[in-house]
């Protein structure tokens, strides 16, 4: 792509390796075993990839977004729960302490959280408070100069292998929206416990838990923005983590049109190739397609995002269709493959369990959609 400059070559051909040599032949057993990648993580961590787009005084690579979702896109080729443990922890975990936190809070919470030396969980949903955020619950009272918080969140990425989480509570049940703060506060606060560990379809490498509150006690300074801002910043915050979710997306229907593609050439039916069929040349044509236009939608957000541009439609754009395609992508790759592709030798099948999170996180299809009308909307 002409706009592409070194560095994002640079990152792309360093993630590629990676994804190759380290994550994906790890893949398949975290997906069975359940297991949170600790070892690749802290891999991820020496390459720079967890602070990949801040500042380096804050302990970055003072790169930017589009290099950050390049890096996303490569390594959730090869395995999604390790794309997921990434981009939960550079949109979700680091981002609101970076556009939100004092110039004290970023030097100890950003800091190490970029340079890798911590886990960051972002806390917004809960069991009534899904697509629904302004239903927060979750209670922070004034007490002893600061907050004692209650509550519970639910389906928290990274949630027990975090060493700081950043997450809204109710300050004022008068003011709606106005009314709920966030916080950032280490997870090894008195009162704070991991609860529930969920069992999923898929990105089941992926750390993801209940996070508890029981009278935690939140010092003044734990406070992240201004009083009854949280509600904005997470909102913005996840309008950036959609864009990492379609490059999720995106990296899985990559790595499932590379599979099928390579293994159309070799399987053979009939006395040829069933790449030489026509149904199948059909299936390859869309899949590559609907990659490239997804590829193009979620660079362009990142690239607004890095202009300083308002991105929010095209956020939700790129991660309403990425989302969508990985989808149908790794169904056509699991068809491609026949019976082989519906069972878990093959990567393809992982890849389709896999995908449907994106069409869920950050925001479901639907809330996607809503957004997008109502800015195409607004100045008719």
């Amino acid at each position: 792509m002409l706009f592409l400059r070194e560095e994002h070559l640079q990152v792309r051909e360093m993630a590629h390796k990676f994804a190759d040599e380290v994550v994906a032949p790890r893949a398949r057993e975290l997906d069975e075993k359940e297991e949170f990648p600790a070892d690749i993580v802290r891999q991820m961590a020496e390459l720079g990839f967890l602070g990949l787009p801040y500042p380096e005084k804050y302990g970055g690579a003072g790169l930017d977004n589009l290099a950050y979702m390049i890096a996303v896109e490569e390594i959730s080729r090869a395995c999604g729960s390790t794309g997921l443990t990434l981009a939960a922890h550079v949109s979700l975990g680091c981002w609101p302490v970076y556009e939100s936190g004092t110039e004290e809070q970023k030097l100890k919470f950003l800091v190490p959280m970029a340079k890798g030396e911590a886990l960051g969980a972002f806390g917004l949903t809960e069991p009534e408070a899904g697509s629904d955020a302004a239903g927060t619950q979750t209670r922070a009272e004034p007490a002893d100069g600061g907050w004692r918080v209650n509550g519970a969140k639910t389906l928290i990425t990274n949630g027990s292998v975090a060493k700081y989480i950043t997450f809204t509570a109710r300050t004022d049940a008068s003011k709606g929206t106005r009314g709920i703060s966030a916080f950032i506060i280490p997870t090894d606060t008195p009162g704070f416990r991991v609860g529930k560990r969920e069992q999923k379809l898929g990105v089941r490498g992926s750390d993801t838990v209940e996070v508890v509150f029981e009278d935690v006690l939140v010092p003044r300074d734990a406070l992240l923005g201004e009083l009854g801002g949280g509600f904005k910043a997470f909102m913005h915050t996840l309008t950036g983590g959609r864009i990492s979710i379609g490059a999720l997306a995106l990296g899985l229907a990559q790595g499932a049109y590379e599979y099928a593609l390579r293994y159309s050439k070799q399987r053979k039916q009939f006395g040829k190739p069933i790449a030489e069929f026509e149904g199948v040349q059909f299936m390859l044509a869309d899949m590559a397609t609907k990659i490239e236009a997804s590829r193009l939608l979620v660079y362009h957000a990142a690239v607004l995002k890095d202009a300083g541009e308002e991105y929010s439609r095209q956020a939700s754009m790129a991660k309403l269709f990425a989302s969508e395609a990985a989808n149908w992508v790794t169904d056509k790759a699991i068809q491609i493959h026949g019976g082989l592709g519906y069972c878990r030798d093959l990567p393809v099948e992982r890849m389709h369990r896999d995908a449907k999170l994106t069409e869920i996180g950050e925001g479901t299809s639907e809330i996607q959609r809503l957004i997008i009308a109502r800015d195409i909307l607004k100045n008719v």
